[in-house]
């Protein structure tokens, strides 16, 4: 195993972490128990105490299990913005010993279709202004759980640690999204794993601005609040304005981020009016975060930024960055009993420092598999060693000091603000209008994102007179906006290889003057 990392490790941090051998619904209400009148979450100036939250989760898991029949392992798909109903949702799907199914509130009919139909789900949890969007799907219940008011007791539990509780899904560079398997366990190691590096506990109070429905946000933010007894202050979207005030308001002293919250965050002349200094922690990852603009919130804060990498295969971090010695636009070092190489990504050898290849993880946030797609488990992974490692299939190498970074990635996958986007799934969707012949997604170089998606399409003939602003003003109507196309090339032909295969890799080497 490759031990130059432990040269920088937190001198306070014990090599091995071991969560506790429970399940989330049962760290819930450990927290509860010990800080039963204490801020849990606060949103929109409203405040509710843990023994709040308990009352409407409790009320919340009952309805689900006698009025919608919700059984210990059924699948239960939740589409909600960042909220109390939120929170709510979440625990009370895992107190009736469910699956949370969590998708992203910007997800269309057509996405909500493959979600529901894959995991099997028959009840899904949304609010008001999202419940549209199921007109015409499959499902047996859906709830808005702000409008249930029937009083009911669940069942007690009968959840084990590594039973399924979370199932994200994540796309490839073919085909549709995948559902990841998550247990408690997973889940767990690294939510315990994300308190102890970076001081978490019952004073924490987090500014909560990554999306829940993605694992950044739902280790972070959410659960890792919840686990230590702190208090989430939570933001419903991403406001920079906003996000200040609260900070100021609430003395807010974690905050886990996409670098584009930051760059928003320092370039706007009224947040930076408000007192932020009351940040001590500032995590994040998705994408590098600008040397500038970690030396300016260095400069106003006394904080440096610390990025770290995962996936959603992983429940967040493999990596993470040492506070005390964090390096700038790097992915930090294994986490908490997490081993990880470059390889060749063809003979799987491990490779010599600064030598690209494949990154490979193994360790206890692992997950479990794809659901109902064990022939795509099974290829992700690799033998190194004599042991079974899962392939990122990003490239990267390491450093003398054995911090890890990125360069480049094996799968087709745009980067927008840390979204991850699938050009495979967004051409599938865009076939479906009616005057494109062929298309092609790549990414395109943005000040602000870093990358944004952009379309290359050759129209059919009968099609000629349509303009770009038709297709990408139909491609919002399509998908959800951090994948729609921002961008479109027309082309009277795209590049292809003599055997007719899709040259995509050659635009987007143009796209970025390669």
């Amino acid at each position: 195993m490759e031990l130059r990392h432990f040269r920088h490790w937190p001198p306070d941090m014990p090599r091995s972490l071991r969560a506790p051998r429970v399940t989330l619904q049962q760290v819930f209400l450990d927290s509860a128990s010990r800080h039963p009148d204490k801020a849990a979450a606060v949103f929109e100036g409203k405040s509710l105490s843990y023994r709040e939250l308990q009352t409407r989760i409790e009320n919340l898991a009952g309805h689900l299990q006698h009025a919608c029949g919700v059984k210990r392992g059924d699948r239960v798909l939740l589409d909600m913005q960042n909220g109390h109903d939120f929170v709510i949702a979440c625990f009370a799907i895992l107190r009736a010993d469910a699956v949370v199914v969590p998708v992203s509130p910007m997800n269309l009919a057509e996405e909500l279709r493959h979600y529901i139909q894959d995991s099997d789900a028959r009840v899904a949890l949304t609010e008001q202004d999202l419940a549209s969007r199921f007109s015409g799907l499959s499902l047996d219940h859906l709830l808005i759980p702000g409008e249930i008011k029937t009083q009911s007791r669940p069942n007690p539990s009968l959840s084990q640690p590594d039973d399924l509780c979370m199932m994200p899904y994540t796309s490839g560079s073919t085909g549709k999204p995948k559902g990841c398997m998550h247990t408690h366990a997973t889940v767990l190691h690294n939510v315990a794993g994300a308190c102890a590096w970076k001081h978490i506990d019952a004073s924490t109070v987090a500014l909560a601005t990554a999306p829940f429905f993605h694992v950044t946000g739902l280790v972070h933010s959410f659960l890792s609040a919840i686990y230590a007894g702190g208090t989430m202050v939570i933001q419903r979207r991403w406001d920079p304005l906003e996000a200040a005030r609260l900070v100021e308001r609430y003395r807010c002293s974690h905050w886990d981020n996409v670098p584009t919250m930051v760059v928003d965050l320092l370039s706007h002349p009224k947040a930076l009016e408000h007192d932020i200094s009351s940040l001590k922690w500032i995590f994040g990852g998705g994408a590098a975060m600008p040397e500038a603009i970690a030396q300016k919130l260095f400069d106003l804060c006394g904080v440096r930024y610390i990025e770290g990498y995962g996936l959603t295969e992983t429940i967040s971090q493999t990596h993470i960055n040492p506070p005390q010695n964090p390096k700038k636009q790097c992915l930090g070092i294994p986490a908490f009993d997490t081993e990880a190489f470059v390889v060749d990504p063809v003979t799987f050898e491990i490779l010599p420092m600064e030598t690209q290849g494949e990154i490979v993880v193994r360790g206890p946030q692992v997950f479990t598999g794809y659901w109902k797609n064990e022939k795509a488990y099974e290829e992700s992974w690799c033998e190194v060693g004599g042991r079974r490692y899962f392939r990122t299939g990003d490239l990267g190498r390491t450093d003398e000091d054995g911090y890890f970074y990125i360069s480049d990635r094996l799968k087709r996958m745009i980067n927008a603000a840390g979204m991850k986007v699938w050009p495979a799934e967004v051409e599938a969707a865009m076939y479906k209008h009616p005057a494109i012949k062929e298309c092609c997604i790549i990414a395109s170089p943005d000040k602000r994102k870093g990358e944004a998606v952009k379309v290359v399409v050759v129209l059919k003939q009968e099609f000629s007179g349509t303009t770009g602003d038709d297709i990408l003003s139909w491609a919002k109507t399509q998908m959800a906006t951090y994948k729609a196309p921002r961008l479109i090339e027309f082309t009277d032909a795209l590049p292809r290889t003599g055997s007719g295969k899709l040259m995509w890799r050659a635009l987007q080497e143009r796209e970025f003057g390669q």
